[in-house]
């Protein structure tokens, strides 16, 4: 990942599911977009597993993909079929990642796209497709076909949420975000469906995210500006350090708003409204992250460089041991120096502050105490903290926003094919 976070801008609020919970009952919307999503019978329990997003007008429509080298199916035949920049629709399955699974995986995923082309009397190669799941299988093309009809005509305004309900695999609350800018007196919307909680770390966007708005956007912007939106936002958290076979962001952009993306203002305006959102949806994904008790922004100040700050932020948010101390309630700082000093970043030990919020737990690289300690383990026993890092050699900064490490993440990820 190429970010230099000099300028990453990590709201400090509080983090958004209960909040994303509260939009979905509001019927989020966005002017030209229709969304479903059903029970197709992939996943057990007849839960929601088939989800499609559909715009009748022609779509500006942009990605970010997975840098992992095994890439799904779906990822691979949506990267064709948004190489020019179009789009009119997005069909997922949660359940099954159809990953490795070869020439029969490609076909599939062909096949999940021409169900909704044929359905929408649209061309194939406007229709993008997703996949989550378990890694190996090959998809029941038998009950997704079945399940077609059913998927097209659930199709309506108001229906984001049965979609954010349909990408789900081990995530407890759907993931669904709503912005609305205004430009010269007319409104526009963003809004982004995601699902994540398991398999995240910062290496593109580590998850599904869906991101619909009715401005009218030129497609070198749209894309420039999501890779940038992501960077900032969806690449700067991580839950356990590993990168998925099946990430990506797709946005599109139908214009039905008639608000024109135009100027350097204009984009400017557009740029921080959807970093906003994607931040949002980035603190929603780590929050309801599998097992998570602890949701912790870990900040580096006063690097030698921006590169340096973010090895730091990287290596001290990866740490299995800083994490199960999170989850421990343990102000144990030694594990936190320790990382900081293996992160390959340039530094003097003997400068190193830490702070658990706003308490001196460390200070020129010895601890502060007894009574140091006492208050930062009451930091730690709060849901929301962070730990900054204070480096002393330059004016680098980065931002990571990271989780503890709990028995439930063991339990959910020991039986999760079972």
């Amino acid at each position: 990942m190429d970010v230099l976070s000099e300028n990453l801008n990590l709201a400090r609020v509080t983090p958004s599911c209960q909040q994303a919970e509260d939009d979905v009952n509001h019927s989020i919307q966005c002017q030209g977009f229709l969304a479903a999503g059903i029970a197709a019978g992939i996943k057990k329990h007849q839960a929601p597993d088939l989800g499609l997003i559909y715009t009748p007008q022609p779509a500006v429509a942009a990605g970010v993909f997975t840098q992992n080298k095994v890439q799904a199916a779906p990822v691979q035949v949506t990267r064709r079929h948004i190489s020019d920049g179009w789009a009119r629709a997005v069909i997922v399955n949660s359940g099954n990642a159809n990953c490795c699974t070869g020439a029969q995986g490609d076909a599939d995923a062909e096949s999940m796209i021409r169900i909704a082309a044929d359905g929408l009397g649209i061309s194939p190669e406007q229709v993008m497709v997703a996949s989550t799941g378990v890694i190996g299988a090959y998809l029941p093309m038998d009950k997704i076909e079945a399940a077609g009809p059913k998927l097209l005509s659930n199709l309506r305004p108001d229906g984001f949420e049965d979609f954010a309900k349909a990408i789900m695999t081990t995530d407890t609350v759907p993931k669904l975000i709503r912005r609305e800018g205004e430009m010269d007196g007319r409104k526009f919307t963003l809004t982004a469906v995601a699902k994540g909680a398991g398999m995240i770390r910062p290496d593109m966007a580590t998850m599904l995210c869906f991101v619909c708005t009715d401005a009218d956007i030129s497609h070198p912007f749209l894309q420039q500006g999501l890779k940038k939106a992501v960077d900032r936002s969806l690449n700067c958290i991580t839950i356990d350090g590993d990168t998925s076979t099946n990430d990506m962001v797709l946005a599109m952009a139908n214009g039905q708003s008639g608000v024109k993306i135009g100027t350097a203002g204009q984009r400017e305006s557009f740029q921080d409204l959807l970093e906003d959102m994607l931040m949002d949806v980035a603190r929603c994904l780590v929050q309801d992250g599998e097992g998570v008790t602890k949701v912790v922004d870990i900040q580096i100040e006063g690097a030698a460089s921006a590169k340096d700050a973010y090895r730091v932020a990287d290596t001290v948010a990866h740490s299995p041991l800083v994490k199960t101390a999170f989850f421990g309630e343990d102000a144990n700082w030694g594990r936190i120096i320790a990382a900081v000093g293996r992160a390959g970043a340039r530094m003097d030990p003997t400068k190193i502050d830490i702070y658990f919020d706003d308490v001196r737990m460390v200070q020129q690289g010895c601890g502060c105490g007894p009574e140091a300690e006492a208050q930062a383990t009451a930091v730690l026993r709060k849901p929301t903290f962070s730990v900054v890092i204070a480096l002393h050699l330059g004016t680098g900064s980065a931002r990571m926003l990271t989780s503890d490490f709990s028995v439930g993440y063991v339990e959910i990820n020991a039986d999760y094919r079972s």
